[in-house]
């Protein structure tokens, strides 16, 4: 069976990391970006991810820092996997990374509405080739993630790379991203945040197990 990973981000309670582990997350997302409603230090994340057993990867989320800054914050996170959601370039993206030694998700901001036609993802996906995934967010006012989802169907129907789908994804509605965009590219996995939250930052451990639920349904379903 062609398995999607989960990632839930923006987690910044202890419960919250353990709810997320206790469903079956693969990942876990922490946001470094101060002007976030879900930002926490890098000591907090690093306090957090300790938390999390074997196999389960911590995600470290930044907008537009210095590089100095981010190699030092995955040095106190061992296997940590870096997210770059803001106008970051392929070379900065390499040299935060340690020249591609630390696996990297570079963030591609799809437009709303029929604009997404416009925006030439496998061009994108060519650019940051040395990324482990491309992760596909709404292009919203702001940078770190609005809740909104863009029209997946208007995305290329092939494109030669792994991708993460986030972006205003739920319960409700991640069975319906998944079988849209999984036939477009080398493998998926989906990334949740406010769609599992009770508040901003806040995650709800039931919504967390209705989502995880519904992406395994969803599997379920693409393999009968």
């Amino acid at each position: 069976m062609n398995r999607t990973r989960i990632k839930i981000c923006g987690l910044t309670r202890e419960q919250d990391v353990d709810a997320a582990v206790a469903a079956g997350a693969d990942a876990v997302g922490f946001v470094l970006y101060e002007k976030s409603p879900r930002y926490v230090t890098p000591e907090r994340a690093a306090a957090l991810a300790r938390r999390l057993p074997p196999f389960v990867t911590p995600v470290l989320l930044f907008v537009n820092e210095d590089a100095i800054k981010i190699i030092a914050a995955c040095a106190d996170i061992p296997g940590a996997t870096v997210q770059f959601h803001g106008d970051e370039t392929p070379a900065d993206c390499l040299l935060a990374s340690g020249q591609g030694t630390r696996p990297f998700l570079r963030a591609a901001r799809i437009p709303l509405g029929e604009a997404a036609r416009a925006f030439d993802l496998v061009k994108y996906a060519q650019d940051y080739s040395a990324a482990q995934a491309i992760l596909l967010d709404a292009h919203v006012d702001g940078f770190g993630g609005g809740g909104k989802a863009f029209n997946w169907s208007l995305l290329p129907p092939s494109v030669d790379a792994h991708l993460v789908l986030s972006g205003g994804l739920t319960p409700a509605n991640v069975a319906d991203g998944i079988r849209q965009v999984r036939p477009r590219c080398k493998s998926l996995a989906v990334d949740v945040s406010s769609g599992v939250e009770s508040a901003k930052g806040i995650k709800d451990a039931d919504k967390i197990n209705q989502f995880v639920a519904a992406v395994r349904a969803a599997d379920a379903q693409l393999a009968g």
